[in-house]
């Protein structure tokens, strides 16, 4: 006689981070009976993400990694004829293209690069691959450099540049040089350079149907540091190496993306408005770039992601609305088929918009399915809108955790009655009619959303007791353009008022209680989480993760210092000082009363140290309960490795359950 108990399940705890796994970047087969995808993992016994390509057929059936190989794996593409699959294999000695033949399973290195590809796309006539590739450049050079005696230790020569961009957060210090595009015969032989000059010429691409020239997305303007946002769409000739420009707009247009039949391209863009927050629309043009055409006008939610169809007479695009991540099929007609929700989960520590699709034969889909309870999965839909879930990586983890449940709120700002949205994670076992400790989670960017998404760091506050709320102040994207560009020179400013509007309605709801309020939150969360506590003194403790404090000096520091002036307030900090200082978190650490533990990543250029320590130093010189926490190593994605993550949450947690009551 079989037995079956039940297995008595546990809430999230740290270590089971390292368990987690997510689908990313799949690729329907062009026969459209397999769909190829990288399978992501993390390693605790290195502390890092891997990535290992598997294959599946659309039944469900037939999964398995690959390759044999042990190095990390990405960029998989197919061949036209579904023969091949090409891909980039990386080790600590670099990256390189592979070929791998689907009847053999035979695998073949086919290039020896200076430095990593990116891009890969076959020719219409698979024969050749493009990429993508930097390619150094001499830096600038003023004095000469005395040459040491034989043995002796001299400091490292200066570091010298004229460089607009010269530094980015995750990447350090930029060298000097430019990507470009290459080409490279798929059985073999020498890489060749199409593009040249002192441009980038590195963003998106596409080949076009004759085989002979291949469209992408570049600024080659001649003061193109200071057209930061700029881009436009032009064509290379793969044999002569002549460029022609398509597009002229002012603003960024980018992502082209040539149809089936070879007689459009298709490319995302907007005009530059010089404002804090601007919908990407989707436009159609003739191959030779006459006829532009906004098929998606209508939307008022920015385009993501697209893809032809492949019959040609229709896009499936991706956008966020209300905190979901949807794609729909648009026409030229300007119709739109909305077709499924919840795409995303390949983003693991917090409930940010993301994931991928591709479109294959038949209209069908294959897509990144995420819950607020799983990560990203492999799922196709075919036209018929059937939907068919062909992974669940995490399948054992879900026999063992009691995850927090997730419920959206809804309420009303009290500055001018918009609806504002948010949600709550509940933590596991809750009792509906207790009062729980209530942890605001304020969201980053602050041109982004929260969703109905899984997040790591919000499930293991909820399992350390807290009832978890992350709202959708103005300034959100998803829900138009007028409600993200209520932040242009008013930030922070009236969604502080959104958030504290939604800890009210949680206290008219008896979930939580005035005496059990705590708050924290990242980036642009952190600002947030800082101006809250410097306008009320209601929360019990806070914990501000890598904010801005200062933006007079964030504005002339950070590596994306050239991007705030007149976007997001009026005129360089030199000549609006005051209405710089005015939105600085920093104006209001007089008035902080709060418990607040300060954390930022030490090699953070996106919100620099700098930035931490000033809210850290004026606290401790206000002699207030304060504590600085830095994470060695860290750029300003703190939780991109798993520990990193993990140290991130215990550290809250702790400080928080220090004021508990």
């Amino acid at each position: 006689i079989a037995i079956s108990a039940q297995i008595e399940k546990r809430p999230f705890d740290y270590m089971d981070v390292f368990d987690l796994m997510y689908v990313s970047n799949p690729q329907i087969s062009p026969k459209g009976n397999q769909v190829l995808y990288t399978k992501n993992s993390f390693d605790v016994m290195k502390d890092r993400s891997d990535r290992e390509l598997w294959i599946i057929n659309v039944d469900g059936s037939g999964n398995r990694k690959l390759t044999s190989l042990q190095n990390a794996e990405s960029q998989a593409t197919w061949s036209h004829d579904g023969t091949r699959i090409a891909f980039v294999s990386s080790t600590d000695q670099g990256s390189e293209i592979h070929i791998l033949w689907q009847e053999t399973g035979a695998i073949a290195v086919i290039s020896q690069l200076e430095s990593s590809p990116s891009g890969l796309m076959w020719s219409p006539d698979d024969m050749y691959l493009a990429y993508k590739m930097f390619v150094s450049a001499p830096a600038p050079k003023l004095a000469s450099h005395l040459t040491p005696p034989k043995g002796a230790k001299w400091a490292d020569k200066p570091r010298v540049t004229t460089r607009l961009k010269h530094e980015a957060d995750g990447r350090g210090y930029i060298k000097d040089g430019f990507r470009h595009i290459f080409l490279i015969p798929v059985d073999g032989g020498m890489s060749r350079q199409l593009t040249f000059g002192e441009n980038s010429h590195g963003g998106s691409m596409s080949w076009m149907k004759d085989n002979k020239h291949i469209v992408f997305s570049a600024n080659l303007e001649l003061d193109n540091e200071y057209q930061f946002r700029n881009s436009n769409i032009y064509k290379v000739n793969v044999e002569t190496k002549k460029i022609t420009q398509l597009t002229a707009n002012d603003g960024p247009e980018y992502n082209p993306t040539v149809s089936k039949d070879g007689k459009y391209i298709a490319y995302l863009g907007y005009e530059d408005k010089v404002r804090t927050y601007q919908i990407t629309d989707l436009y159609v043009m003739n191959a030779d770039g006459s006829g532009k055409v906004n098929w998606t006008a209508g939307l008022d939610r920015s385009i993501k992601a697209f893809q032809w169809k492949e019959n040609g007479k229709g896009i499936i695009v991706s956008y966020d609305d209300y905190g979901i991540t949807k794609f729909a099929q648009f026409s030229n007609a300007g119709f739109m088929k909305p077709i499924v929700d919840n795409m995303g989960g390949t983003t693991v520590g917090r409930p940010y918009a993301s994931g991928q699709f591709d479109v294959g034969k038949k209209d069908l889909v294959a897509f990144t399915l995420t819950s607020p309870h799983h990560l990203g999965d492999l799922a196709i839909i075919n036209k018929r809108g059937k939907l068919t879930r062909l992974t669940n990586l995490n399948a054992e983890m879900q026999k063992t955790i009691e995850w927090g449940e997730v419920e959206e709120i809804r309420y009303s700002s009290t500055v001018d009655q918009r609806e504002i949205q948010g949600w709550l994670i509940k933590p596991p076992g809750y009792v509906p009619g207790e009062k729980y400790p209530l942890l605001i989670e304020n969201h980053g960017g602050p041109i982004l959303n929260y969703g109905e998404r899984f997040s790591a760091e919000l499930q293991l506050y909820a399992s350390k007791g807290y009832l978890v709320f992350y709202p959708n102040p103005r300034g959100s994207t998803g829900y138009g353009e007028e409600f993200g560009d209520l932040l242009y020179n008013n930030y922070p400013g009236d969604d502080y008022q959104d958030v504290m509007d939604g800890v009210d309605a949680l206290i008219a709801k008896g979930m939580t209680s005035e005496d059990q309020l705590f708050v924290t939150g990242g980036s642009a969360g952190g600002i947030m989480t800082a101006w809250i506590i410097g306008k009320n003194n209601r929360f019990e403790a806070a914990v501000v993760h890598k904010p801005v404090m200062n933006w007079i000096s964030k504005t002339l520091v950070a590596d994306n210092y050239y991007g705030y002036a007149n976007y997001r307030y009026p005129g360089q900090p030199w000549e609006d000082f005051e209405n710089y200082w005015k939105f600085s978190p920093i104006s209001l650490v007089g008035n902080i009363e709060t418990p607040t533990m300060v954390m930022v990543g030490m090699n953070d250029l996106r919100t620099p140290p700098s930035e931490a320590k000033q809210l850290y130093h004026a606290l401790k010189l206000r002699k207030k309960e304060t504590m600085l926490v830095e994470i060695p190593g860290a750029s300003h994605g703190i939780a991109s490795r798993p520990s990193n993550l993990i140290n991130k949450v215990a550290y809250t947690v702790a400080w928080l359950d220090k004021y508990k009551k």
